[in-house]
């Protein structure tokens, strides 16, 4: 490289093809190289490589090198840089790559390709000296004259104003003053270019400029801009010593420890005016005093800030969700007592407790405006609509509604939020819910509280405490926010299908109200009200195009769903829309022309192009006119007793028109046949089987107990998936029965006094893929054993429920409600209950009050009587029981 000519780079060089960025003679940049030809380049050349010769390549600008190593090459930018590889670091992620930090050397002209492949091999002509970078200003280099030492001069007189308008304190500043007067004037338009903001066009420009003189034409506009626009930030605002430090920032790695100057007036005012107008909203946000301390002091951090650091973006983030936060907007509460009333009946039907409830909060409001907000949790098998009356208690406060839904969460982050130190941190949901309604007096549903999971990331329902305790919400504090935040006005109401999952103390912070499943009655009157026409509206339909009678409706709802809900129900309804959608929208219409009278009508079946069809009345038009419209039986046929003689023909021009009556035949063609029958009485035709009424997080169901007897040691068999519970109630029948088995006469199969001499006993609970537990069976139980033992029927129509003891009492159990109503679903018509859960019936509909006939019963004596036609022997009579009534 050293000769008498001066210090040359070798005459071939391998180059390095990029597209991203310039490399000009005096500076370093740093360049990932990802490309198989690049990746050669490094792997074979510089890798590899032992002499210093082999670090030196050529830098082509402006040139993309191809995806594949078997495309041809682009052309090649005429002039490039040769530089030594100072650092080369490797890396598979995301994909394998290097980064290389190149400082350049000199310029140079490709005169010819050598090699394509595996990398670029280029014979090179070197078109600077390289001296001129090497040797001080004061070491013999001779002074330009004429109009090149006028350009020298003034590019070099511009460079001093330039730093002159800088603070010299700044170390950086001060250094690049040292390096500045020792530079060769010649060197002074690489350097700059590099260091100022400029474009990689303008770079090229500067970098093709082979000429000194013509190099100093290019940079000098470049560095009078820069100047220019300094005098101009500081005209319009005066900036102080912070200010002026941030203006130069530093790029590492390169010949001088200088970044580009950041001299973009137009950023820069924009800054400025988006931090003032940013310290306006903090001051207008109407916080609480510690929060407005917080934010003054994090906004004085952040005008600090350069904002090229990544913890700018945080903060800047952290104050405008603090802007964005209602800490003083609310919205006026509507506390209309009838109005409220009259909206929530038209919004839902029964559902008296919490409309209830809701008017008491409504009335209190009216008498005590600063009342803290309730924290209600209602608890109910799925569909009975927790959700949806949650939304229309928003709609009746007249406020703002945000659900936030809590099942499968087990991170206690969720709740509380993150803690600004960790990267990606963001508030809590409580926080980001009120950012989302802006105002501080909203209606927050959290849905499925029951479902809250626990994991190494803590416990959220430990973290709700704090959010659902009134005596804590005033002062709620976010990770996030790191202030308190007033949670007291805020109306939360959680939802849960059991409190058994809910930690004893979330739920003594909570108001719970419990919601049972709808009677049939019930579910009838919400399917004509808001079901049907719900679904009609959704499938393109009117009332005027399907009637759904209310018998049809009933038969639904017993054959077709056995739920404490309508999400079922629903979903039928919405089958009988798709069915008639199809037909409607295919505008089938079936016409009754004159025909001959067949000899029976009544039984007179209709074919169209040789396929089945089921007719359909069309109300509201005399036999004589009426038209019958279709819809396919799927593969059953079906007869038409409306019409004397009809001649069927397809007319698809004309879509119905008058409303299509969905009767029992459709729905079979439909849905199918029925789902559920009444198998209550069918399946107690033999001793030793009992109804019994279980509660589930689904609402309540009957549960059959089935028992048989063979010779054998006196065993007791239990299966049926139980739980320890059940199997000591099981236990506990068999030895009351035992120990009373002469009172009732019980005998084993031979006859014998003792019900387990020589045989065994199998009791089973039929379902058996379904676990089972609980005390509530041990009436059932007994019942069941009862009558096997007597060799009597049990009542078909008999249901029971209660715990048993040792000597023979019955004690209350829970979920009468839901079990009662069960069995009004299933077709009971006697219901046996302790006589400690008769306050329970008072919260039954009256309807359901009236259609069965409730027993209740303190010992087994009596549900014994009650169970059997003509009572028990050994009984007492039979037990009488008052008429109940409500008092409200």
């Amino acid at each position: 490289m050293d000769s008498g000519r001066g210090i040359q780079i070798p005459s071939r060089l391998p180059l390095l093809l990029t597209h991203e960025g310039v490399l000009l003679p005096g500076s370093t940049v740093r360049f990932s190289v990802d490309s198989p030809r690049n990746m050669h380049l490094v792997s074979q050349r510089l890798l590899k490589g032992t002499s210093l010769k082999s670090t030196i390549i050529g830098v082509i600008p402006n040139t993309r090198d191809p995806e594949h190593d078997t495309d041809d090459l682009p052309t090649l930018h005429k002039i490039g840089t040769a530089g030594i590889a100072v650092q080369v670091v490797g890396s598979n992620w995301p994909k394998p790559h290097y980064t290389l930090l190149i400082t350049g050397l000199c310029r140079f002209s490709v005169s010819g390709l050598l090699k394509e492949r595996p990398f670029v091999l280029a014979e090179v002509q070197q078109l600077d000296k390289l001296e001129q970078y090497t040797t001080p200003a004061t070491e013999g280099v001779p002074a330009e004259e004429g109009e090149l030492g006028e350009l020298s001069h003034q590019f070099y007189q511009a460079a001093v104003q330039l730093l002159g308008m800088l603070d010299m304190s700044v170390p950086v500043v001060a250094k690049f003053r040292r390096l500045l007067d020792s530079l060769p004037r010649e060197a002074l338009p690489d350097v700059l270019a590099s260091m100022i903001r400029t474009s990689n066009k303008e770079k090229l420009q500067v970098l093709d400029a082979v000429t000194l003189e013509e190099r100093f034409k290019k940079a000098l506009p470049m560095l009078t801009r820069q100047i220019e626009g300094l005098k101009l930030i500081k005209k319009s605002r005066k900036i102080g010593p912070d200010n002026e430090k941030r203006v130069l920032s530093v790029r590492k790695g390169g010949v001088f420890p200088g970044r580009q100057f950041n001299l973009d007036e137009e950023d820069e005012d924009e800054d400025g005016d988006d931090t003032a107008a940013l310290e306006k909203k903090i001051h207008g946000a109407k916080m609480s005093e510690a929060a407005l301390r917080v934010c003054l002091k994090e906004l004085k951090r952040l005008k600090k800030m350069p904002q090229s650091m990544p913890e700018y973006a945080l903060t800047r983030n952290y104050l405008d969700l603090m802007v964005e936060l209602p800490w003083s907007k609310s919205t006026k509460d509507c506390l209309d007592i009838r109005a409220a009333r009259t909206l929530l009946d038209n919004d839902h039907y029964a559902m008296d407790k919490l409309k209830r409830r809701v008017l008491e909060y409504l009335a209190v409001r009216q008498l005590k405006t600063s009342l803290k907000g309730p924290i209600l949790c209602f608890v109910g098998p799925p569909g009975v609509g927790k959700t949806s009356v949650g939304r229309s208690i928003a709609r009746t406060l007249g406020r703002e509604f945000h659900r936030i839904a809590l099942g499968g969460v087990c991170d206690q982050s969720d709740i509380r939020g993150h803690r600004r130190t960790y990267v990606g941190s963001m508030p809590g949901r409580i926080i980001n819910g009120l950012k989302t309604v802006a105002v501080n007096n909203p209606v927050f549903l959290l849905d499925e509280v029951d479902k809250l999971g626990k994991s190494l990331q803590g416990d959220p329902a430990a973290a709700l405490l704090e959010v659902l305790d009134p005596e804590q919400n005033h002062s709620f504090t976010d990770h996030y926010l790191n202030v308190a935040f007033d949670l007291s006005q805020v109306l939360f109401i959680a939802t849960a299908n059991t409190t058994a999952t809910i930690p004893p103390a979330l739920l003594d912070r909570m108001e719970v109200l419990q919601v049972p499943g709808y009677t049939q009655e019930e579910k009838v009157e919400i399917a004509h009200r808001h079901l049907i026409p719900n679904q009609l509206e959704q499938h393109g339909l009117t009332p005027q195009q399907l009637h759904i009678p209310q018998d049809t409706t009933q038969h639904i709802i017993s054959s077709y769903t056995r739920e404490a809900g309508v999400r079922s129900l629903e979903r039928k309804f919405g089958a009988i829309c798709r069915a008639v959608a199809v037909k409607v929208a295919e505008g089938h219409r079936v016409t009754k022309t004159e025909a001959s009278t067949p000899e029976d009508p009544t039984q007179q079946e209709v074919y169209i192009n040789s396929t089945p069809y089921s007719l359909l009345t069309v109300q509201g038009m005399s036999v004589n006119s009426i038209s019958l419209y279709k819809i396919p039986i799927f593969g059953t046929r079906c007869t038409n007793t409306d019409i004397t003689s009809s001649m069927c023909y397809p007319d698809k021009a004309v879509p119905p028109e008058l409303p299509i009556v969905i009767d029992h035949v459709a729905l079979k063609d439909i849905l199918g046949p029925p789902l559920f029958e009444m198998e209550v009485s069918e399946r107690l035709t033999l001793p030793g089987v009992a109804v019994g009424l279980a509660w589930t997080p689904l609402g309540g169901e009957i549960l059959f107990v089935e028992a048989s007897r063979m010779e054998g040691e006196g065993q007791l068999t239990l299966t049926g998936q139980l739980g320890d519970v059940m199997k000591e109630s099981a236990h506990l029948a068999i030895s009351w029965l035992r120990a009373n088995a002469k009172t009732y006469q019980l005998t084993n199969m031979v006859g014998g006094p003792d019900p387990l001499e020589a045989t065994d006993i199998h009791l089973h609970f039929p379902a058996g893929a379904v676990t089972k537990d609980g005390p509530s069976a041990g009436v059932t139980i007994v019942t069941c054993l009862a009558s096997l033992f007597s060799g009597r029927l049990v009542r078909s129509d008999v249901a029971m429920t209660g715990e048993i003891t040792l000597r023979g009492l019955v004690l209350p159990v829970g979920g009468i409600k839901d079990k009662v109503l069960a069995a009004h679903r299933a077709g009971v018509k006697r219901v046996i209950l302790p006589k400690r859960n008769e306050k329970d019936l008072e919260e039954l509909p009256a309807n359901v009050r009236a259609n069965l006939d409730f027993v209740t019963a303190a010992n087994l004596d009596q549900v014994l009587n009650a169970a059997f036609d003509g009572g028990f022997p050994g009984t007492a009579s039979t037990h009488t029981h008052p008429q109940l009534s409500s008092k409200l």
